[in-house]
This record gives C-alpha cells, structure tokens and sequence, in this order.
C-alpha cells in the first residue's frame, strides 16, 4: 500500500508542474519559456526499497536560430513557401524590394534548394544557387537585408582517351571510362564515314580528347569533344573541332577538309539493314519481281527519321504503297523520299525548309511493309542511287584565311591524338 501511494503521490506531482507550465505559456510571458525537456518519474521496486527519480526542468530560449532546406515542388511560389513555414511576410517584401534580385530570387524551377535560417519567424537568411556559376546570398544586417551574388566559377580540363572496340563502341568506351554522351559525339562526327552499326570491326581502335568540366575539383560533366582518330578496319580517320571567326563550329581533317557532308549516310539510328538497293528484287508482299529502288532501315516503331540534307519539303501525305511518306527537295537536283512513316513531325508541311538532321517523322509500317522499318531513296536528277554507295558532296572547305587561323588553333589538338599510334 505504501509503495502505492508514493507512486500515486508522484503522478500528482508531476501532473501540477506540467499545469504550472502550461499557465505560464499562456500568459504570454516575454522572458525566456522554461521547457520541460524530462518529466520522468521512475519508481523501481526491489525487495528492501523505492527509488522515485526527481524531474527535471531545463530552461531553453524560444528564439533559437533554426535552418532548414526547402526543395522547390511543382507550382512552388516563395509566396506559397513563406505561408507553410509560417514565416514573416514582410521579410520576402523587403528582400524582393532589394535592387536588381527579384528575377533570381522569383524564379523557381522544380528540384531547386533554398536555404534558410530563422528566429522566431524573422528570416536571418536566405541562400539559393540561380544557376551552375552564381548563388543568390541574403543576409539580414542591423540596417535590412543585404544581398549579393557569389560567383562559382567552372575548371575545364582535357582529357585523352583511348580504347579498342571488342564488342560495341559504348561497351569499349565504358571500359575506358568514356561517357556514353562522349562516344555518342565521337559516332556523330565521323557519321558521313563510317557506318557505327555495319562497319565496326573488333580490334577497332578510337582516341579521343574531350573537356570535362570541375567545379571546385569536383567533376560536374563532359564538356566538348575536341579532336578524335577512329581506324576502322585499318582505315583511319581523324577529326579536329575549329570554330571560324563568325563563331560557327565544325570538324574538320587534319589538313581542313570538312568533314560534313551534305547528306548523311543514314538518316535514322537502325538496328540493321532489311533490305538493300536491288532494281530486280522480287517483292515480299506482291510476290512479283518489282525493282528496291532504296534501302530500307529496320529500327522499332516510333524512331526519330531526320532529314538527311538541307532542303525544302515537296510532299507530306500519303503516297501508295510508301504509306506515309515525305519527299525533299535538295541542291544539285538531289531529292530524297522517307516512306512507311508512322506520323509526321510537328510543323512538318509543304513548303517549308529543313536543316539535315531535322525531325521529320517517325518510323512505322504504313503502306506495303512487312514490319517497322523506313524505306529511304536518293535521287539526281530523278534517277534512283544506291544510298549506300552514292559519293556524298562534301561542304565548301576553309579560305586560306581561315585555313591559317585553323592550322594555328588546331595543332596543339591534333598533337595530342599521338597515344593512339602507341598501341600499334
């Protein structure tokens, strides 16, 4: 009975402080808030005596600085975000007020941070990155708000890299620590020579070198590929990247040829070729001998078709056979045809330009198809080619002025391709 009543006696006890407390709260008073941080009351029993442990009160202060991060949502305003913290309006008003911040303070982009610190609902300060360089810094001073722009400035380095091909281009380069957006650049330069899905050999060789970009030593992304050498069955190729004095950028041949040519060899990523140029083939549907006229590219439904050169649409519709088709217009009399599309490209109409490597539709199996592929011609003068095999004109090649400046801006490049020749 007595072990009982301590017990019940220290409930009571315990019961009024919290009440106390509570009172004390509610009066609003302005002085620091005692808080209680352990109200523990422990009765252990053994066979010869109790123990009642004592609470204990420990003052803490109200207005302690807090800091938090709020990770911008979808439809995120500092407006909406001041409201669900419970933060003082009136401090966003007067730091929107400051000169020459409100557009890098306003725009908010889902997944951005934004640092606070807080007192009691005043803001103390407020830091977010605006962009990769520049982070906004508002600090609240004894006369207001202060803000300033801290720049985060980037390092750029380049990097030489070299690999042998024994299975795929990507596979080989992730072995050698290359990005996949570097060798997807390195497959796109050397596009109007080599076939990156047919003509890769194993024992292929490839250098590259390529910025990366550091901020405060801490790797951030590839930046340009910058020059590269492919031998592609014993064959090689080199490439520099030159900017001219309009600032337009291109690649170009050790001795300044482009490397561009007016016409890709394929105008599609595909997985094969299903069936080549033939004028006597006999056709799989109509099953009667009905010249190929083309080549067609298999590659699944839905795969970006590009304009393989500069030139003006002539036709968008439905065409026979070729099921949706579209036809261009190119310089020299040449025209090109894309058929078995499943849809056309956004804005895709008669009549109006393109640039080579413009989306222009998607493959599909319209017409007379047998599965998903695009079926592409190349005319001159109306007369079919072979896509495959037809000599592509180059573009124009640098003046003499500019094959100066190029020689000049490139060597130091070009020099750098040498580890490929050691592993020869």
């Amino acid at each position: 009975m007595l072990v009982k009543r301590q017990m019940i006696y220290a409930a009571i006890l315990a019961s009024a402080l919290l009440f106390w407390q509570g009172m004390q709260f509610t009066a609003g008073l302005n002085t620091a808030i005692p808080a209680i941080s352990a109200a523990k009351t422990i009765a252990t029993t053994s066979a010869s005596h109790l123990t009642t442990a004592v609470i204990r009160i420990i003052p803490q202060q109200a207005s302690l600085v807090s800091s938090l991060q709020v990770i911008v949502s979808r439809n995120d305003t500092l407006d909406g975000i001041f409201r669900r913290l419970a933060l003082n309006p009136a401090d966003l008003a007067a730091i929107r007020n400051l000169p020459g911040i409100r557009q890098s303070l306003d725009y908010l982009k889902p997944g951005d941070a934004i640092s606070l610190t807080h007192q009691a609902a005043q803001v103390r300060s407020l830091t977010r990155r605006v962009s990769e360089t520049q982070t906004l810094d508002v600090q609240r001073e004894t006369t207001g708000f202060a803000a300033k722009i801290i720049e985060n400035s980037l390092q750029s380095r380049v990097r030489t890299a070299t690999a042998t091909i024994h299975s795929s281009l990507f596979q080989s380069a992730e072995s050698a620590a290359i990005s996949d957006l570097i060798a997807l650049k390195l497959s796109n330069i050397f596009a109007w020579d080599i076939d990156f899905v047919l003509d890769i050999r194993d024992g292929d060789q490839f250098t590259i070198v390529y910025n990366q970009v550091f901020q405060n030593d801490h790797y951030l992304r590839d930046g340009d590929l910058l020059a590269a050498e492919f031998v592609n069955a014993g064959k090689k190729y080199r490439a520099v990247r030159f900017i001219d004095d309009a600032g337009q950028i291109a690649y170009y041949t050790p001795d300044g040829q482009p490397l561009r040519k007016a016409f890709l060899r394929a105008p599609l990523e595909f997985s094969r070729i299903s069936s080549s140029f033939n004028p006597h083939r006999l056709h799989p549907i109509l099953n009667r001998i009905r010249g190929h006229m083309g080549t067609d590219y298999a590659a699944p439904k839905g795969t970006p078709v590009h304009a393989a050169g500069d030139g003006r649409v002539t036709f968008v519709g439905r065409r026979g056979g070729y099921g949706n088709a579209i036809m261009l217009t190119h310089a020299d009399t040449v025209s090109t045809l894309y058929g078995h599309l499943a849809r056309f490209a956004k804005g895709i109409h008669t009549g109006i330009h393109v640039q080579q490597g413009d989306t222009i539709g998607y493959v599909g199996m319209t017409g007379l198809a047998t599965g998903p592929h695009l079926h592409y011609e190349y005319l001159r003068c109306g007369i079919h080619l072979n896509p495959q095999t037809v000599h592509l004109p180059g573009a124009d090649p640098l003046s003499s002025v500019s094959l100066r400046n190029f020689n000049a801006q490139t060597s130091a490049l070009i020099a750098r391709l040498t580890p490929l020749a050691q592993l020869k």
